[in-house]
């Protein structure tokens, strides 16, 4: 239902309202292309200055040759240079003797001297933290938007003409750095996010998930940079043109690195070449990334000045998560549970806090076939202030379907809206005032479809041309907020026919005047029809199937009742919705002719297995799981080899197939970690000694300070039962070897992403290997290669995170590598 084809599908994309979108190529009176600058480290790398531990610090230290690599790229054609700042963060520069608004200070200024002749544009740069955010790390939304909001307004005050946040592969650290802007400057600002081939970053952001989220938050031009060459990208940049009405970037490195060398494999002629490619992808702002040099930016300059433009794309009707997103034109069913409207369970949770229920009926309903999720916390007790943003980050964390935020109280919709990673929906607004009045300029500002109640100050019409005359004075209210008519779900509202049984037809009437009259989309809370009358599910499923027939988008239902899913999915079928009636096939080929399929759901009132609760990451029900299993008599080391780690082993596998991504990873570790927290007080209490799987030793190497990864490696080791020891990042080779020493450590896991810190890799292990018992190395980083890890002499290269914790488990048992995993077979101690 997700991952449909864009570009077959002209049907869901509409004009753009506003020319908002043109601020960066207004900057150059509408050109044809605009040419970005190239890589500043590199050019640094080649400067050959003294090392320090942030390149900004030359814009103090060195600033002469900061100020000739600019005007370098400027005397090669560059329309837009990037100013030294991309890691000038209040954090990194909180202990230098720097600050860091004078080195953005000192960093426009630069940029700005050597532009003022040219008639050049300078950008703030900005790029990611180096910090994991929630729910993968602890860095929290606010802790990143107070970064890049300090950022933002010294480079506002330094005078940049534009700001560009760029190599981002959080979605939300980008937004957060993205509303930043947005709210402490007036600037154009362009995003660029950095994928893998397959068209996600390393956390499972796809492509139109990103071109929704970053195009409703206001970004000025999106696109993508670094980790591929341009032949690699063009494929993604068709993607984001063929999704999104903005300028689309584009700035692609010199090719892959040789990790030994650091030398990239492309000429300047290749790396041109293959940029003709991103132009017929839709590209209009180009530049380079890693190891391009002035003299590519030359030859990219040259042969934009003979091409032409393709036109601008629509922009996609749909709405998404961080990781999937939904087609707003076709039938979607909307889980109605997580509201506690007439639910006493849900009530109790949210008052005691308990979240973890509230994420068990997020997955259940995604399991139970939703495509989307309602989330209303109101109710008496409840601050929705407060408790919105925290049970979105809770369903966000376990759940990937995008969501429809509800309530009736505008501060916490904006408290969602602000938390929340994707392109919501806003559940609702009406013909009121001040409704519209609150709720309009949240979509506005968030560019957020919103649902629009056919009601007013004097409540429903009992007419179809009462509740018409409504929804025209809302979209007429809309339009004035520059909302498209595609955003705007109307819903005719469901009266209880067993109290109003003449307003059924005219809800079905409304519907079928408001998809002739507009192009917009309908929306239903379906299961009210039914309220106080026997066989609920008879009555509901049939008013669902005459909804459908009226031209019904959205039905709000609960996707644990099988016959309403069962017609949502026949009528699909018969509508021609479900092409070659694939997804009925897929669901019903299993189930025997004589299997009714109408079967009952399972209820979020059963708490779920250890292994389904660690597979899910709930962290709370995996440790009330596994103090049953405890207090069932079963032993600590039991529940740790036959539920914990086989659990774990299910969730990696899913990871390494593509079905589950890096979040849901560490989710689910965060859940073991929880298990091991109680097994570890159970043996305290009977003075059993602590079990650990084994102790490693994680460094990112001397001179490179990007230690995310190496972040990653530590969580899930931590939470697959393993003692880690982390020394940090630029972490000197004597370091390594004095813990290693000490300690008698047995593995080592060493990180680079860099090239030019891969001779402090090296160095680091031959110095290890001096030891009389040398302990097995395992290395890993974007810049890491098999062949390098070999040349180096490691016993181990690890792609991932995922499979450093393979070789860990292999090593520690006496298994020597995983399969797959080269190098030699090291023996545990």
């Amino acid at each position: 239902m997700y991952e449909h084809d864009v570009n077959t599908r002209s049907e869901n994309r509409s004009e753009p309202v506003s020319t908002a979108s043109s601020r960066i190529l207004a900057l150059f009176d509408d050109p044809d292309f605009i040419v970005l600058d190239g890589a500043m480290g590199t050019m640094i790398q080649k400067a050959d200055l003294p090392s320090v531990r942030h390149p900004e610090l030359y814009n103090i230290t060195h600033p002469d040759a900061i100020h000739a690599i600019h005007k370098a790229y400027l005397n090669a054609g560059s329309d837009i240079i990037y100013a030294n700042t991309f890691g000038a963060s209040p954090s990194r520069f909180a202990e230098e003797e720097y600050s860091f608004e004078e080195v953005i200070q000192r960093g426009i200024e630069l940029a700005k001297e050597a532009a003022a002749p040219f008639g050049a544009k300078v950008a703030l740069d900005l790029g990611p933290l180096g910090v994991l955010m929630e729910p993968m790390g602890s860095f929290t939304f606010e802790q990143a938007y107070d970064e890049y909001a300090a950022m933002v307004k010294a480079g506002a005050k330094a005078g940049a003409d534009l700001v560009v946040i760029e190599t981002m592969s959080d979605l939300q650290e980008t937004r957060a750095a993205l509303l930043a802007v947005k709210e402490n400057s007036s600037l154009p600002v362009m995003v660029t996010m950095t994928f893998e081939e397959n068209g996600r970053t390393f956390s499972g952001t796809s492509i139109e998930a990103a071109a929704l989220t970053l195009e409703g938050l206001g970004a000025d031009a999106i696109g993508l940079n670094c980790s591929l060459g341009p032949e690699q990208l063009a494929p993604l940049a068709a993607r984001f043109a063929s999704c999104s009405s903005l300028p689309i970037v584009v700035k692609p490195n010199m090719g892959l690195p040789d990790p030994l060398t650091g030398q990239y494999h492309l000429s300047d002629d290749d790396f041109t070449a293959a940029a003709r490619k991103l132009v017929q992808a839709g590209a209009r702002i180009l530049g380079g990334c890693c190891g391009t040099t002035p003299s590519t930016i030359e030859k990219l300059s040259q042969m934009l000045s003979t091409q032409k433009p393709i036109p601008s794309s629509r922009s996609l009707d749909a709405i998404s998560s961080a990781r999937q997103f939904c087609l707003t034109d076709q039938i979607h069913v909307v889980g109605e549970r997580i509201n506690p409207t007439g639910k006493k369970r849900l009530q109790a949770a949210l008052l005691e806090g308990d979240l973890d229920y509230v994420a068990r009926l997020a997955i259940e309903q995604k399991e139970a076939g939703a495509d989307l999720l309602d989330v209303n916390v109101g109710h008496p007790g409840v601050d929705e202030v407060e408790m919105l943003p925290e049970v979105i980050r809770t369903i966000q964390s376990v759940c990937d379907l995008p969501l429809l935020l509800d309530s009736s109280n505008p501060q916490a919709l904006e408290a969602g809206l602000r938390i929340a990673c994707g392109l919501c929906a806003i559940n609702s607004v009406n013909r009121s005032e001040k409704s519209l009045n609150a709720i309009l300029p949240l979509a506005q500002k968030y560019g957020c479809p919103v649902v629009a109640l056919c009601l007013d100050e004097n409540g429903i019409p009992e007419t179809v041309e009462g509740r018409l005359e409504i929804a025209d004075r809302i979209a007429r209210a809309a339009a004035h907020y520059g909302i498209r008519p595609e955003r705007i779900w109307f819903d005719a509202l469901t009266l209880t026919v067993s109290a109003q049984q003449d307003q059924a037809p005219i809800t079905l009437q409304t519907i079928t005047e408001l998809c002739r009259r507009y192009p917009s989309r309908t929306i239903l809370g379906v299961s009210n029809i039914s309220f106080g009358l026997p066989q609920r599910q008879l009555v509901t499923q049939t008013f669902l199937a005459a909804a459908l027939q009226a031209g019904l988008n959205f039905a709000i239902i609960n996707p644990s009742l099988a016959p309403l899913m069962d017609t949502i999915r026949a009528f699909n079928v018969l509508a021609g919705y479900d092409e070659g009636s694939r997804t009925y096939i897929e669901h019903y080929a299993q189930a025997a002719s004589s299997t009714p399929v109408s079967r009952p759901s399972a209820s979020a009132s059963k708490a779920p297995s250890l292994e389904e609760a660690i597979y899910k990451g709930l962290e709370q029900e995996a440790a009330s799981a596994c103090k049953a299993l405890l207090a069932q008599g079963v032993q600590e080391l039991e529940i740790t080899s036959n539920y914990l780690i086989p659990a774990l082993d299910r969730t990696g596998t899913d990871y390494e197939k593509g079905i589950l991504y890096l979040p849901s990873l560490l989710q689910a570790a965060s859940a073991a970690q929880a298990v091991f927290e109680v097994i570890r007080q159970s043996l305290a209490s009977s003075s059993k000694p602590r079990v650990s799987r084994g102790t490693v030793v994680l460094a990112t190497v001397h001179g490179d300070i990007h230690d995310i990864g190496k972040n990653i490696v530590k969580t899930l080791l931590e939470n697959y039962g393993f003692t880690v020891i982390d020394l940090g990042r630029d972490v000197p080779a004597q370091k390594v070897f004095d813990t290693v020493k000490e300690k008698n450590i047995r593995m080592v896991g060493l990180s680079a992403l860099m090239t030019t810190t891969l001779p402090a890799m090296k160095e680091t292990i031959e110095l290890l290997h001096t030891l009389e018992n040398p302990p097995k190395i395992v290395v890993g980083g974007a810049v890491l290669t098999q062949e390098a890890a070999d040349s180096m002499k490691a016993d181990w290269y690890a792609k991932d995170a995922r499979q450093t914790v393979q070789i860990a488990e292999a090593f520690f048992e006496g298994k020597g590598a995983p399969d797959g995993s080269p190098a030699s077979k090291g023996e545990s101690e």
